[in-house]
């Protein structure tokens, strides 16, 4: 490897060293995820789905008679007399079955056990042992059959099955128990007994691929654990009913020379398991999976896991392709090969699955190169960034455009992203060309701009300040304060119209427009309205200036001519001066003309009172429409008479307001806080009152009769200072799909079996508006069918006791 040209022999030792130190994290992380198995839920979710992908035929060697929901129907509650299993099993031998299996227990006595004992003896029949778990001394007990059945079984085997940590069962241990004893896995007496003549099938015997390792499994420590390889057609064994077996209603041909594996199917009494394809296939009963075992013994199609030192050292394989992909190849070809190598790795381990049949996990690798990839280009940035330092030094020294801090300049640290080294020498002068441009987009705004010091001296001035200027006769303006600027300019209104904000600006005009006294710098970058001497109105605000190490080293004055504005305003308000009065008064005329018919009797027929009702219906909607619609825009618009005010009392006389639509509805309003004099804060009355009665309206009109609605206050302890008034209902809730629009203006929601009520969509949108422009903020929590809860934090006022 030889490092890129220019970058000397010192950083091409580092990046020698940076290569080797990244290649040991990935040969830790490989050794850590096999040796402990930390990827051992990723490994299996792979193989699941690789099984999904083949299925292989059944043997037709093997039958399952099934103790289904029709046997039990036909036979009665289970468990059954032993003699109706030794007539199944004369059935089965009179049929010619090759071998019976039973995966059933028969621990306990039964006094037909001489009877089934002796069935048991026609044919070659196996039965089933369960191992107990370990007790503390490790020793696990085997439940066996009850003697008479034992001495006349061909073979005993244990049918347990173990599951995986996701609950999964995937493999199975031919040889299972103790120091004292081992048992076999169930099949595996019926498989010694086909491979040695003692059970003739009818398809004769399979040369099964592992025959002699199978034979000589069993010793002492061994498990002889296999991966068991289920497939779709897993279910498709050949399967005939107890009953239909018992009453003689199975063809012979069915049965003959094959082995009759008996098991419990009917719901609520087998035994289910989760298997690999449990997504498709559901949970199998434990008889089909015992089945699949038989015929993995026949046939040889055992699935062995690879040993934990053959699948380190194949995952070392990728690894190392990878590590030498990294001294040759761009970073984009890097990427590429990265791809390659996960896909390579997934398709090596699927061929080895189903060419032959060797589980070699290929999730260890992936990780490896999953973490190895970025690692090395972290640390490949890192040694680039280390170059690109010094030429970063030499931009650095070039005079900022722009003020500088008064405090001594600190080294440079550019955030440069990936570049080509050999783009350095054309960097510099892109850095200057940058420059230009942005002075040429300062200059072209239409707006006047001017940049001051810390001292609020004017260094810049773009040309729509010079020409503004200009046009009223004002001199230069750099070289000057800023306060002279401006001087000539007077207060309307601060942007935030608060008393104290008022006061402030009115009282020590043109002090404020000096951005070097810090008392009104607050005030300043909020912003003012100003009226110049022709009588236009503009915006006028302050900002700070920083450096790239976040200093402030001067301000930045925007000058926005609003006259436009101010005439669009005085429009709207004109326009709801009609709204409020011109357009509602004809509304409620007619809502008193009905009504005075009323009094009248004048509605006594059915048809004039129906026509009459929907009229002062509609009026009243458009009545209501137009309240909310005013009072909507004056909450946005109008300016807000600030006093302290007690948040308890404002929800005591919300409370009020809405107490006969409650009592109407059986619905009680809870309060809870400790003292009124806990939650004041500077509001406007009127306005937050209407927000609180828009709040708990709501909750009224959409909960349902005989419930509840607690409004609680108590104090945020935050920074400044805030109380928190939270309005929670039991009602019908609200989907969360539809609580991000809920404050939107003229939305609605309708939901499930709640009744329709009317409303024009404005009340939640006025809330929002009121508690937004006092400080405030409002959020709800809700779910359908369980309630909501509307929660407003507004910043206290510490009122006197």
């Amino acid at each position: 490897m030889s490092p890129p040209a220019g970058l000397g022999r010192s950083v091409g030792r580092r990046f020698l060293f940076e290569w080797a130190g990244v290649g040991c994290a990935g040969v830790l992380v490989v050794v850590l995820c096999v040796i402990w198995q930390l990827t051992s839920g990723a490994d299996h979710l792979v193989y699941d789905q690789f099984l999904a992908t083949r299925s292989l035929p059944v043997s037709p060697d093997i039958v399952l008679v099934e103790i289904d929901n029709a046997s039990v129907a036909a036979l009665g509650r289970w468990p059954w007399p032993r003699a109706l299993h030794a007539r199944l099993v004369d059935q089965l031998a009179k049929a010619g079955a090759a071998a019976v299996v039973y995966d059933v227990l028969f621990t306990e006595s039964s006094p037909d056990d001489a009877r089934f004992a002796q069935a048991l003896r026609a044919r070659p029949a196996f039965l089933p042992i369960l191992l107990t778990p370990a007790d503390d001394a490790g020793q696990r007990d085997a439940v066996r059959p009850v003697a008479p059945l034992a001495k006349a079984a061909a073979g005993m085997g244990h049918i347990n099955l173990e599951v995986d940590s996701d609950g999964i069962v995937r493999s199975v241990a031919l040889f299972e128990g103790d120091a004292r004893q081992r048992w076999p896995q169930l099949m595996v007496p019926v498989w010694r007994a086909v491979r040695s003549g003692a059970v003739e099938l009818a398809h004769g015997t399979p040369a099964a691929a592992h025959g002699d390792e199978v034979l000589r499994a069993g010793a002492p420590g061994s498990e002889s654990r296999f991966l068991i390889p289920f497939g779709a057609n897993s279910q498709t064994y050949r399967k005939v009913s107890f009953a239909d077996v018992l009453e003689g209603r199975v063809p012979p041909e069915q049965l003959r020379g094959r082995v009759a594996v008996v098991g419990v199917t009917a719901s609520g009494l087998y035994d289910r398991f989760a298997t690999p394809l449990s997504g498709t296939l559901g949970p199998l009963p434990g008889v089909y999976i015992h089945a699949v075992v038989l015929d993995t013994l026949l046939n040889g199609t055992a699935i062995q896991p690879v040993a934990p030192l053959a699948v380190v050292l194949a995952s070392f394989v990728p690894l190392a392709i990878l590590l030498a992909g990294f001294l040759v190849l761009s970073p984009l070809r890097t990427l590429l090969l990265l791809a390659l190598l996960i896909a390579v790795s997934l398709g090596t381990s699927a061929g080895m699955l189903h060419g032959a049949r060797l589980w070699l996990p290929p999730v260890p690798a992936i990780v490896a190169l999953l973490i190895v990839y970025p690692a090395w280009s972290w640390r490949r940035l890192e040694m680039t960034m280390a170059y690109l330092r010094k030429e970063l030094r030499q931009l650095a020294d070039e005079p900022y455009l722009l003020p500088e801090a008064s405090a001594p300049r600190r080294e440079f640290a550019g955030d440069a992203l990936a570049q080509q080294m050999a783009l350095m020498a054309q960097a510099a002068q892109r850095l200057q060309d940058m420059r230009r441009f942005v002075w040429d987009s300062l200059d072209s705004v239409p707006e006047p701009i001017l940049v001051a010091d810390l001292r609020g001296v004017v260094l810049i001035a773009n040309h729509a300040s010079r020409e503004y200027f200009a046009r009223l006769n004002v001199g230069a303006a750099e070289g000057r304060a800023m306060q002279d600027v401006f001087g000539d300019l007077a207060i309307v209104k601060p942007i935030d119209p608060g008393p104290e904000a008022m006061t402030l600006a009115h009282a020590n005009w043109p002090a404020p427009l000096d951005p070097a006294r810090s008392e009104f710098a607050e005030l300043m970058e909020r912003g003012v309205e100003v009226r110049a001497r022709d009588g236009s109105d503009y915006l006028l605000r302050y900002a700070r200036c920083t450096n790239a190490q976040g200093q402030a080293v001067g301000w930045i004055a925007g000058l926005v001519d609003v006259t436009a504005l101010h005439d669009a305003e005085r429009q709207r308000e004109d326009a709801l001066r009609l709204l409020s009065h011109d357009m509602r008064s004809p509304q409620a005329s007619i809502v008193a003309l009905v009504e005075t018919e009323r009094e009248r009797g004048a509605l006594a027929s059915e048809p004039v009172r129906g026509v009459m009702e929907r009229i002062e219906r509609y009026a009243r909607r458009s009545l209501e429409l137009a309240d909310d619609f005013v009072q909507l825009a004056r909450a946005e618009s109008q300016v807000y008479a600030l006093e302290p005010t007690s948040l308890a009392e404002l929800v005591i006389d919300a409370s009020d307001e809405v107490w006969p639509q409650a009592r109407a509805k059986r619905i009680h309003i809870d309060t809870a806080f400790e003292s009124e004099q806990m939650g004041w804060i500077n509001a406007d009355r009127s306005l937050m009152t209407r927000a609180l009665v828009n709040v708990l309206n709501n909750a009224v009109k959409y909960s349902p009769p005989d419930t509840r609605i607690v409004c609680t206050i108590a104090l945020d302890e935050r920074q400044p200072l805030h109380v928190i008034c939270s309005i929670r209902d039991h009602g019908y809730g609200i989907a969360q799909e539809d609580q991000a629009r809920l404050f939107e203006p003229f939305r609605r929601f309708h939901a499930g079996p709640r009744p329709e009520l009317s409303g024009a969509g404005l009340g939640m949108a006025f809330v929002k508006t009121v508690v937004t422009r006092h400080g405030g903020d409002v959020h709800v929590e809700s779910e359908p069918d369980k309630g909501t809860t509307v929660t407003m934090s507004l910043p206290a006022f510490d009122a006197p006791v």
